[in-house]
């Protein structure tokens, strides 16, 4: 993951921006706000990126195949952290309507001041099944979720932040067409235009910069005690154009709370301003921006691969 210079503003306050991903039901009804009152105490801004259609969590079962899978659900406690039913849904029992029945919580979500964004329609049909959709799937999942966002918030959605990193040429070129004004779908060292196969798309990227929890937690004595510290010397040397750190309703929400308070607590101490993406990108010079290329790499911690900056790009 290549990282980025010359890309942003002149020197200024440290600035780390939260995003939330909110994958499933239970995360959206119980960890979301939480998080929201955890945020407002300590006077943090965050971008919440929320999952807008049925939760199929159960379905993920088919990825017991891939490289990896085995040791991240040992490592993080997957049953703990998302419960019996969730684990369900999709399989045995019924998907609720994340978007549908959580409407208000969203809006709440809002009008507490965090920005609010796009994850997803179905997180696990999106997560493994966008690598190899086709253009007229890639659209169907994606026009379902700004529906359904723009028929809750009563605006259209600015912020694309695609589930487990995972990312499709027609997507990137949806981004242009659905009118987001950037998006965070890549892993990555700070702001970038992707490039897919020489073809350059107008949609920025603000990538996460700092591993998450889950990809930590049980790696080399990493435990719930003591994995804030490595996230924290992670941050230590802050990029110009900012930090991302990616967080979960599920976890940071719920049962790793603790954990996200150090967190929160140490970054403060370290002189970081904790901030929205929108801030961010309020930030950049985009006539600076580099353009790079967009690869698909393994991240330690985490099974599969993702979608991560790769190269500048010379035309």
């Amino acid at each position: 993951m290549a990282a980025t210079t010359g890309a942003g503003p002149a020197a200024g306050p440290r600035r780390l921006a939260l995003k939330v991903d909110v994958d499933t039901w239970r995360g959206t009804r119980e960890g979301v706000p939480r998080l929201v009152e955890t945020l407002k105490r300590h006077g943090a801004g965050a971008t919440f990126l929320f999952s807008l259609g049925p939760d199929h969590t159960g379905r993920a079962i088919r990825r017991v195949f891939r490289p990896g899978f085995f040791g991240k659900v040992r490592r993080t406690s997957v049953l703990e952290h998302y419960g019996l039913a969730t684990l369900l849904y999709g399989t045995v029992l019924p998907g609720p309507d994340i978007g549908r029945r959580c409407a208000d919580l969203l809006r709440a979500v809002r009008d507490a001041g965090f920005e609010v964004g796009i994850h997803c329609w179905d997180h696990v049909k999106w997560q493994d099944g966008v690598a190899s959709a086709d253009a007229a799937w890639t659209e169907r999942q994606m026009r379902l979720a700004v529906e359904r966002f723009t028929e809750i918030f009563g605006a259209p959605p600015r912020v694309h932040g695609a589930a487990g990193w995972q990312m499709n040429v027609h997507a990137w070129r949806l981004e242009q067409r659905l009118g987001f004004a950037y998006a965070s779908d890549t892993r990555g060292g700070g702001p970038f235009f992707p490039v897919r196969n020489a073809e350059l798309f107008a949609c920025p990227q603000i990538p996460t910069t700092l591993p998450t929890l889950d990809e930590l937690l049980g790696r080399d004595g990493a435990t719930p005690d003591n994995v804030h510290e490595r996230v924290l010397a992670a941050s230590a040397d802050a990029p110009e154009t900012g930090h991302v750190f990616t967080l979960h309703a599920e976890l940071e929400g719920m049962k790793l709370a603790p954990v996200f308070e150090r967190l929160l607590a140490g970054w403060k101490a370290m002189g970081y301003e904790l901030v929205p993406m929108a801030t961010l990108v309020e930030s950049l010079d985009a006539e600076r921006l580099p353009r790079c290329s967009v690869a698909v790499a393994e991240v330690p911690g985490r099974s599969g691969t993702l979608a991560v900056q790769g190269q500048p790009f010379l035309a």
